[in-house]
């Protein structure tokens, strides 16, 4: 008789892969705060004006102080009152459902890539909808190890227009 673990890291990882793209990761509602914009602003070292000071954004033809390029990576840590909740993501942890199956099985999880497409920037005073899934999963072999690789998206939209204001994708690798 056969247990999973007897079939090796890949055959276990490849079952578990084809029950997770799709799967929800959540949904999010942020309120984009000027002092988080301008925090964050300073922790990647970028002292343009436009993230911190609405007269320089004005100046620059902008309505409002501008989130930095790479903002979207923490906006579900920043402004996410309870109160703003919808209540419709996952009752568990969604990424340990996810991640937990390979990590049961050792190895190490790295964040591998990060890519933001915007329709618009980010502004204070935005209150965005994120809504994540997981987009893709596949595996690679690479000097004997197997790398799965699974790639995260979250739709940001303008909760007042539904319009969508950017999309971040990001790929995390587990390595056994």
């Amino acid at each position: 008789m056969q247990t999973g673990n007897e079939r090796g890291p890949r055959l276990v990882a490849e079952d578990i892969l084809s029950t997770i793209v799709g799967q929800s990761t959540g949904t999010t509602v942020v309120h984009v705060e000027r002092g988080h914009l301008a925090l964050f602003a300073t922790a990647v070292k970028d002292d343009n004006p436009v993230h911190r000071d609405p007269r320089a954004a004005a100046e620059q033809g902008l309505p409002g102080v501008v989130a930095p390029p790479t903002y979207p990576f923490v906006m579900g840590n920043f402004g996410a009152y309870p109160e703003l909740q919808t209540g419709d993501g996952p009752a568990d942890n969604p990424m340990a459902s996810i991640l937990g199956p390979l990590m049961a099985k050792g190895g190490m999880i790295l964040h591998g890539e990060q890519e933001f497409t915007y329709e618009r920037p980010v502004f204070a005073g935005d209150v965005l909808v994120g809504t994540g899934v997981v987009a893709d999963a596949y595996q690679k072999e690479s000097k004997g190890k197997t790398m799965t690789f699974i790639v995260m998206e979250t739709v940001w939209t303008d909760q007042q227009s539904g319009d969508v204001v950017c999309t971040s994708r990001m790929n995390i690798i587990h390595r056994v």
